[in-house]
């Protein structure tokens, strides 16, 4: 317990353990500002969160199994989660044709209204980082988007889309480049979610 992260006396000499306790700081914020829309709206945050990502992502993407990784919780979770934004007309269950067990989810219009009215939830803490010099803003993004390919790299994070993990990154001549958009990348240029994003085959990671 010495060298807990959460052990104050080492956290201050630490400044890993100190990013990490910030982390779960912003993270609280972001948790109790959906929450907050949530309530207003007789919905759970993962409901709310549900909605927001079928509103911005493929149709391919949005079904249970893909959501319950995306969420990093259980198809029962989902399940339920989905149920009962059917039941309340969020939702439009689009079913295959060839497999009547299987289906895509799509926005009714009531779920496209409800995105409209919730997806700016987290604008208090964007309004935050507009006031820190650009300079600064660049470096935590180059270090946030590295942090969560190595936690996706390690199974601790089930699903990314960015640019380091996907098939047309390449960094052959020591500089980000995307064979996709054929470009070179700067900081600013990588993608936390890509929707061109195609999985860099296995043993070809960065």
């Amino acid at each position: 317990m010495d060298k807990s992260i959460f052990n104050i006396e080492f956290q201050q000499k630490s400044i890993t353990s100190k990013i990490v306790v910030g982390l779960e700081r912003i993270s609280e914020v972001f948790k109790v500002l959906l929450w907050e829309h949530a309530k207003v709206i007789g919905l759970s945050p993962i409901q709310i969160q549900i909605l927001i990502f079928i509103a911005y992502h493929k149709q391919e993407l949005c079904n249970v199994s893909h959501l319950a990784k995306e969420f990093n919780v259980t198809k029962p979770t989902i399940s339920d989660a989905i149920r009962v934004l059917d039941i309340k007309k969020y939702i439009i269950k689009d079913y295959s044709l060839s497999d009547s067990r299987r289906y895509s989810i799509l926005l009714s219009n009531l779920g496209r209204s409800t995105v409209s009215e919730t997806e700016n939830f987290a604008n208090p803490i964007e309004m935050q980082l507009k006031n820190i010099e650009k300079v600064d803003l660049e470096n935590v993004f180059e270090t946030l988007s590295k942090l969560i390919y190595q936690l996706n790299n390690n199974g601790i994070l089930t699903v990314q889309r960015t640019c380091f993990g996907c098939k047309f990154y390449d960094n052959s001549k020591n500089e980000d480049y995307c064979n996709f958009m054929k470009k070179e990348l700067l900081t600013t240029d990588i993608r936390l979610d890509c929707s061109e994003f195609e999985a860099m085959p296995t043993g070809n990671e960065v």
